[in-house]
């Protein structure tokens, strides 16, 4: 792997169609961006259309003949993970990347009752994978890449309060539905790879990238002091663009193994390497007890798998 692979050095995507999850801004554009830049098709799934559709309009601004579109997704409802799915009529798939995400909100539900942060992170896009697999399995060599965060080594998850109900820290609770996603990605891998089947399941974090998803929490509590420090964060932080690169590397460079974890290679910026996970986010039981309950909750099993 370079130390300096950059979006330069993303092969060509032509004849390849890619899902991206919250990519109407931030990272998420970003990836779109390049990917439709290198010929994939790119399905933008947001919840918000309005926004959605403008950042389709400013990569065919951006990109000259982008093939792209918006896709309307919202992952805090489980009915319109699977409208979505429903509607995607193509035989294959050759990337889904988990992008969409919030982070350290005040205590909410999903429109299914799951705590927001690990009903959004973790279950939607669960959900979303799980009823797109058939797609992803018949493609040869497809991709799941799934948006983490370093900051999984705040906390495990707790199997007997998935959802937060007896004491909920809105950091802590971020820290479990980054873990979630690493355990998902891992049982994926395990599964994938017991099947026979080519699909290469990965997992990338941004770093420290400017973004508005730091922002979001203390906005909705119109806690000011805090909304500022998290926008000197900003200040600090790389660029989306920059931070969207571990994601394209784990989507598209030659030689990404099931499992990888991408980020930083100084840890919060940086030119994409190898990133330090918890040794938890590798334990087979904890995954295959995530993923059970996941089954459960969502009611989304994974055919063929």
């Amino acid at each position: 792997m370079s130390h300096g692979w950059s979006a330069r050095d993303i092969p060509d995507q032509s004849g390849r169609t890619a899902v991206v999850t919250g990519a109407n801004s931030g990272i998420g554009l970003h990836t779109a961006r390049e990917l439709a830049r290198c010929g994939a098709r790119v399905l933008l799934a947001c919840r918000d259309e309005r926004r959605g559709k403008e950042a389709a309009d400013r990569i065919r601004y951006a990109v000259r003949g982008a093939d792209v579109e918006f896709a309307a997704l919202d992952l805090a409802d489980l009915s319109s993970v699977r409208e979505f799915a429903a509607d995607y009529r193509a035989d294959t798939l050759d990337l889904l990347i988990n992008n969409a995400g919030v982070m350290a909100l005040p205590y909410g539900r999903t429109a299914d009752g799951f705590e927001t942060q690990f009903g959004v992170n973790h279950l939607g896009h669960f959900a979303l994978t799980g009823l797109l697999l058939p797609k992803l399995l018949a493609t040869e060599g497809a991709r799941v890449v799934t948006v983490s965060s370093g900051m999984h080594a705040l906390a495990d998850i707790d199997m007997g309060d998935l959802n937060s109900e007896r004491n909920y820290r809105r950091w802590i609770a971020y820290g479990r539905s980054k873990t979630a996603n690493l355990l998902f990605v891992h049982e994926l891998a395990r599964r994938a790879a017991a099947a026979g089947s080519t699909l290469v399941a990965a997992a990338a974090h941004p770093g420290l990238a400017a973004t508005s998803l730091h922002t979001a929490g203390a906005r909705m509590e119109g806690r000011r002091a805090v909304e500022r420090v998290m926008n000197l964060a900003n200040v600090l932080a790389q660029p989306a663009s920059a931070g969207a690169l571990p994601t394209l590397y784990a989507a598209t460079a030659p030689g990404v193994r099931p499992d990888w974890f991408t980020g930083p290679r100084r840890g919060w910026r940086g030119a994409p390497g190898p990133s330090w996970r918890a040794d938890r986010t590798r334990d087979d039981v904890a995954g295959e007890r995530l993923w059970v309950a996941s089954e459960q909750l969502t009611g989304v099993r994974y055919a063929g798998l």
